[in-house]
């Protein structure tokens, strides 16, 4: 166990239904192994943390995450302004950690950040998330006493969009739980299998038009999984009825954490066909559980699922559709199986925090 003084992390956004920013915070927080730390937390999320090396404070109260729509963001975001720096001194922590890109902008505590991707700035919006990114994030990065990311590709959108030297930003990649997500010799399903939201940039429309020009489109199902949302949920489903292919799409809204090892190992392939991604955690999960995947030749991806899945070029459909219809052959969904489980295991939640508690020492 590395010796360091206090350091807080703070937990203000993790709610009770994890997407990938929670499943890294709570995943790593119990695998930086440094005396002294604290994890502030609600109450809720408090009992899902691993106490064994971390004490955690439950005082947050639980309003404060995605889980409270944009109200939830607008109350973290004034509440780490406020409070968190009155908490940070009452704890006497020297340096604050924020698996995300807030800190207090108007006082003293320093604090070192991770960003997980600049999506917003790739592919503007309407959306209070284009504003957080545009005018928020790079007020706070300026102020870090380093910034971490979770990709060379993240890496390199902060400098681009930001200008922050690359000497100021450190890339460390994500893992998967083993215990979780593991090969579980179920039977094939004839689903393909998409996890994760439904926002334009995740590119489904085009998965829609790809999964309908199927030769034998009529053996096969796809789900979607994760991605009810009535901005954009209602236009798929238009689309997949204008595709005449309504009766094999499957919609479903958030998946449990615990029920997504079971959806992945019977699924067909998982086709993950997003323009782009700061990570793609759905990528290097479904690789552990021996599930073909279909991915994207761009951004993250394919520093994730390295020569072990199919890479496609997002923006063609013929693509994705020829590599669909390639990946129900049994050789080949065996050899990717074989190739996936391989790559999975180079990743580990204990590799990223020996990563991530070496770089928080030096600001200790």
């Amino acid at each position: 166990m590395i010796h360091t003084h206090d350091l807080l992390v703070n937990l203000s956004f993790v709610g009770t239904q994890p997407t990938g920013l929670a499943t890294y915070a709570l995943n790593l927080v119990p695998h930086l192994h440094l005396s002294g730390l604290t994890a502030l937390a609600s109450t809720a999320v408090a009992s899902q943390i691993d106490r064994t090396s971390v004490h955690v404070d439950d005082r947050l109260p639980p309003t404060m995450t995605p889980d409270h729509g944009s109200r939830g963001h607008l109350r973290r975001l004034l509440w780490t302004e406020l409070q968190l720096p009155r908490i940070q001194q009452a704890l006497g922590a020297s340096l604050l950690f924020s698996p995300i890109p807030e800190a207090p902008l108007f006082s003293r505590c320093r604090f070192v950040v991770t960003v997980h991707d600049l999506i917003p700035l790739r592919f503007p919006s309407r959306s209070p998330l284009t504003a957080y990114a545009r005018f928020y994030v790079p007020q706070v990065l300026q102020r870090a006493q380093h910034i971490l990311c979770n990709s060379v590709a993240t890496a390199e959108d902060i400098t681009r969009f930001y200008g922050i030297p690359a000497a100021r930003i450190t890339p460390i990649l994500l893992a998967h739980d083993p215990q979780h997500f593991q090969f579980r010799d179920l039977p094939t399903r004839n689903y393909f299998l998409y996890i994760g939201r439904s926002d334009p940039y995740k590119n489904l429309h085009r998965l829609l038009t790809a999964f309908a020009a199927l030769p034998d489109r009529q053996d096969y199902e796809l789900w979607l999984a994760g991605s009810v949302d009535r901005r954009y949920t209602p236009a798929l489903v238009a689309h997949a009825a204008h595709l005449g292919v309504s009766h094999c799409l499957k919609v479903m809204p958030y998946v449990p954490y615990d029920e997504l090892p079971v959806l992945l190992n019977q699924a067909v392939a998982l086709v993950f066909p997003s323009l782009w991604e700061g990570f793609g955690l759905p990528v290097l999960e479904a690789m552990a559980c021996g599930t073909p995947v279909i991915t994207s030749n761009v951004a993250s991806l394919p520093e994730v699922a390295g020569e072990a899945a199919i890479l496609v070029d997002p923006y063609r459909v013929a693509e994705l559709t020829a590599a669909m219809q390639t990946v129900t052959a049994a050789g080949v969904r065996s050899n990717l199986r074989a190739a996936g489980l391989a790559r999975a295991s180079q990743f580990s939640w204990a590799k990223t925090g020996a990563k991530t508690a070496e770089l928080l020492q030096q600001y200790l």
